[in-house]
């Protein structure tokens, strides 16, 4: 294997030093040629006027300025094979390792990286850019696998449950009940709200409807806290809501609604029983910023940068006690995003808080 290498390193290598020797040699044959006819005319003009024959001045020509001529086409010829053989072992090397991570690429490999820049600036830029795909391709690939194991995750808890209500009874192990329906009901209803929230996802990008409107931020807010309140209530929480007034910016109203209402759910789902969750909005430059605050536990910095990843959750069993799936903050990351916006949290001991930006409107 390193054999062929070697020989595809040479093979390219020569190709190069012909590529670079094929124009230098033109250029000097017709130069050489150039001066040899203009210089064979003048110093044959030159030796008349004094006298000689032209027999004469040819071969005094050719045993002085002939020999000189050849001798410099020669010097000058061994200087360009030696300097096109340089470059090409210049830019083989690093042309092939390119070649290499690309090919290792092609079949798969996402580990594959050109590894040590190449001393010429374009070609270090080329694999630059190289590496950063590569890694942008390993980890699309890896959010691809974890979504895969996240979603048969989810599906699986419902569908093994399905199962064993559905053999007990068929087996008369378990009574056709009204609890039994009703906690079938509850496993087929769980699939529905997965389904639903997983085809959100996936048509973000395509159900933006009219696109974005002006909606006032006050108005949003206070309508989803109303729908909300009462969920809080049942746990003891509390939410206040500071809002600066006549503050209105650019979204889709039915997406700012599911961004807010998503947050506030998330925050009563982990908040301290009898705590209060606070959401504030308010200018930010060209942008609005909202944020929702919660008390309770703080987020351990290495879930916190992943929070916003599909199906991933800090505490799995916490998320199933208390139903969620690890969806819930990615689509808050899609719409954001999608509408110009960012996210982000913040979590010390006692609080944390999610926050979002919207493109203000100025008008």
């Amino acid at each position: 294997m390193n054999g062929w290498l070697r020989r595809r390193r040479l093979g390219m290598a020569l190709r190069i030093a012909i590529a670079a020797l094929v124009p230098a040699a033109a250029v000097l044959l017709v130069t050489a040629g150039a001066t040899w006819l203009m210089s064979r005319s003048l110093f044959e003009q030159l030796m008349r006027e004094h006298g000689a024959t032209a027999a004469d001045s040819a071969v005094m020509f050719q045993q002085t300025v002939g020999i000189v001529a050849l001798g410099a086409l020669a010097v000058g010829g061994v200087i360009a094979a030696a300097a096109a053989f340089l470059l090409a072992r210049h830019l083989a090397h690093p042309i092939h390792a390119l070649q290499t991570a690309a090919r290792r690429l092609e079949a798969g490999d996402l580990s594959a990286r050109v590894g040590a820049r190449p001393s010429i600036p374009e070609l270090a830029t080329l694999a630059e850019t190289l590496d950063s795909m590569a890694a942008a391709l390993e980890r699309q690939e890896q959010v691809r696998r974890d979504f895969v194991a996240g979603a048969a995750h989810e599906l699986l808890t419902p569908l093994t449950n399905l199962e064993g209500y559905l053999e007990g009874l068929r087996d008369g192990v378990i009574a056709a009940d009204t609890a039994t329906f009703a906690s079938l009901l509850e496993e087929a209803q769980r699939l529905t709200r997965l389904s639903g929230t997983l085809l959100q996802l996936a048509e973000v990008d395509t159900s933006a409807g009219s696109g974005p409107v002006e909606l006032n931020m006050a108005a949003a807010i206070g309508g989803v806290v109303a729908l909300i309140e009462p969920v809080f209530a049942r746990r003891g929480l509390r939410v206040e809501a500071k809002v600066t007034p006549d503050l209105n910016a650019l979204g889709i109203p039915d997406h700012v609604a599911q961004v807010l209402f998503n947050l506030l759910q998330n925050a009563g789902r982990y908040s301290d029983r009898d705590g209060v969750v606070h959401i504030a909005a308010m200018a930010e430059g060209s942008a609005i910023r909202v944020s929702v605050t919660n008390p309770g536990r703080e987020i351990p910095l290495e879930s916190a940068v992943r929070v916003f990843e599909r199906f991933y959750r800090s505490d799995a069993s916490r998320d199933r006690a208390t139903g969620g799936a690890g969806i819930g903050l990615a689509l808050v990351k899609q719409l954001v995003e999608a509408a110009g916006g960012r996210v982000g949290v913040d979590s010390e001991p006692g609080s944390t808080r999610f926050w979002f930006t919207l493109p203000r409107s100025l008008t």
